[in-house]
């Protein structure tokens, strides 16, 4: 396969995507050590101080090995945007470049991909009291009856969302409250960010069931290096709660309804999991979605690092 076309001074940047729990981390780790890449989180948990357990952070010893960027910007009690994301991620490729090295971008929050490679929508801007009010509404009828809600003004959102996507369902209902117009309008695609050509890869699990154990071991992997205890501890430092993004990401949010006391510890382990499963599936949808990445398997880092250099 033919190497893909570098922009005006020879640059290009990659991106390794794929569902959770398929191993991209350990994928990026093995092309960083045949080639001179550093690596840019594409994860919206792991930009938050704090949590690590549950984000499957880089060690300590794996970011000593590797430069990694993107980790540990931001307090959790803090709303990272995808645009602060696109910001960030092309200042950090331009420091990359200088320093004469590759950026291979590496995760699975899939709009902020989307959000680098077409441009971010114009979309109006947030706005506290109007989320305030839709929270409310969620806490007495349910987040699945905001999402009936959405269905009814904006079907083409309703079927991209979850009925239990918190997050998203209010971007959503906001923005149609606040510009009269459905979010779907504004995702024509709008002129992309980058300077310069990126090309992505995506790595398939062979077997969904496969990636379903997965799933669940890294959990239980998670509860027994102190998941419970690190959430705990998050809420006693930061001014918390359910709604900030940081405590909607799977694992932090079963977790924190656990601390809660609305559900008991083996419900909690069931929901996470289930709720990461569900996750897998959106990034599933969202990778079919992009046309431009090419799939890539478990043991293609030697193939990978052929196409980088």
């Amino acid at each position: 396969m033919a190497k893909p076309a570098r922009g005006p001074a020879g640059r290009s940047a990659y991106a390794l995507l794929g569902p959770t729990a398929s191993g991209k981390s350990r994928l990026a780790l093995a092309l960083a050590a045949r080639c001179p890449v550093e690596i840019v989180s594409l994860d919206s948990a792991q930009v938050y101080r704090g949590m690590d357990i549950g984000t499957a952070k880089p060690s300590p010893e794996e970011r000593a090995r590797v430069p990694h960027h993107l980790i540990d910007i931001a307090d959790p009690d803090e709303r990272y945007s995808a645009a602060r994301f696109c910001a960030d991620a092309i200042r950090a490729f331009e420091a990359i470049f200088a320093r004469g090295h590759i950026p291979l971008v590496v995760g699975g929050t899939m709009l902020y991909y989307r959000a680098l490679v077409t441009g971010l929508d114009a979309l109006p801007a947030a706005n506290p009291a109007l989320r305030a009010e839709i929270e409310g509404e969620a806490a007495r009828k349910g987040w699945p009856a905001l999402h009936a809600e959405l269905a009814r003004c904006d079907p083409v959102a309703a079927r991209r969302i979850s009925p239990n996507d918190a997050q998203r369902i209010e971007r959503a209902i906001e923005v149609w409250r606040a510009s009269g117009r459905p979010i779907s309008e504004f995702h024509s695609g709008g002129k992309a960010s980058l300077p310069f050509p990126l090309q992505a890869f995506a790595l398939i699990p062979p077997e969904r069931t496969l990636l379903h154990r997965r799933i669940a071991e890294r959990f239980d992997a998670m509860l027994r290096a102190g998941l419970v205890e690190e959430v705990s501890a998050l809420r006693k430092r930061y001014a918390l709660s359910p709604s900030l993004p940081s405590m909607r990401s799977v694992g932090y949010r079963q977790v924190w309804r656990f601390l809660e006391g609305e559900c008991n510890a083996a419900a909690m382990r069931e929901q996470a999991i289930a709720a990461t499963r569900q996750l897998a599936k959106r990034q599933f949808t969202w990778l079919r979605s992009f046309k431009e990445v090419q799939p890539v398997g478990e043991g293609a880092a030697d193939a990978l690092a052929d196409r980088i250099r």
